[in-house]
């Protein structure tokens, strides 16, 4: 018996944005950009908006309401903006890898050079704190990250990204990330490559007579668990792919 992928090999998770207030007068969430993964918010309740730096150091902002579903590729800076009850429905792409670390939060660049002060200044308290000492630490990490997000743009004023500040912290991220990746690669083979290549297969077999393995068709339900998220109050959806169950269909037959 095996077990169905989520669809696409992506991860769901349902979030609260903050709504305490960052020192810039802003409520919501913590800037930060994933490294190989493509998010994407689907709008349920409230009002807000998405504020985001993309790859040329263009500064957008996107206003939020319920039915609007916006995506950004791995690299693009974004910040939730929370104006009133913001509710969100976040897919990630690659699940197991946003998981393991794929996001790097922008906090001031001395912090990013030195990988034990980010993971220090990235750590929350675990479990066994109180909701409201978690929540405080959650704030004051948003905040660290808002003043490195701030500093990425022109000291005049004008509202624009100085591309030499995001280039420092584009290898900054990079170099962040370096130690993990021949993890997530694995991860990556054994989740969201997996379930591609298993679409092949299934396939192959249509086109060869056969049975794609329909015969192993099951549901599945995921458990759901709260966490304090970067950009808010998070239930994560349980989608991970145990790579012992993802099938593997024999283009001549069925699955094995």
């Amino acid at each position: 018996m095996t077990t169905p992928a989520f669809p696409g090999a992506t991860s769901v998770s349902a979030l609260e944005v903050y709504d305490g207030v960052a020192p810039d007068g802003l409520a919501g969430g913590t800037p930060h950009l994933h490294l190989v993964s493509t998010e994407a918010y689907l709008v349920v309740a409230g009002r807000g908006s998405l504020h985001t730096i993309d790859g040329a150091g263009i500064f957008d902002e996107r206003a939020l309401a319920p039915g609007d579903l916006v995506w950004f590729a791995p690299g693009v800076i974004h910040r939730a903006i929370n104006d009133g009850g913001l509710e969100v429905r976040v897919i990630m792409q690659n699940a197991g890898l946003p998981e393991a670390g794929d996001a790097v939060m922008t906090f001031p660049d001395d912090v990013l050079a030195d990988a034990e002060r980010y993971a220090d200044a990235a750590r929350l308290p675990g479990p066994e704190a109180s909701d409201a000492d978690r929540l405080a630490a959650a704030h004051a990490r948003r905040d660290l990250a808002v003043e490195g997000y701030l500093a990425l743009f022109h000291d005049d004023g004008d509202g624009t990204v100085d591309p030499d500040r995001l280039a420092r912290l584009h290898a900054r991220a990079a170099e962040l990330a370096r130690p993990r990746v021949a993890d997530w690669r694995a991860r990556w083979e054994a989740g969201a490559l997996a379930v591609a290549r298993e679409t092949g297969h299934r396939l192959d077999a249509l086109a060869s007579g056969g049975d794609p393995g329909l015969g192993e068709a099951r549901v599945a339900e995921a458990s759901v668990a709260p966490a304090f998220g970067m950009c808010g109050r998070l239930q994560r959806y349980d989608t991970s792919i145990d790579p012992d169950i993802v099938p593997h269909i024999d283009p001549l037959g069925g699955a094995r």
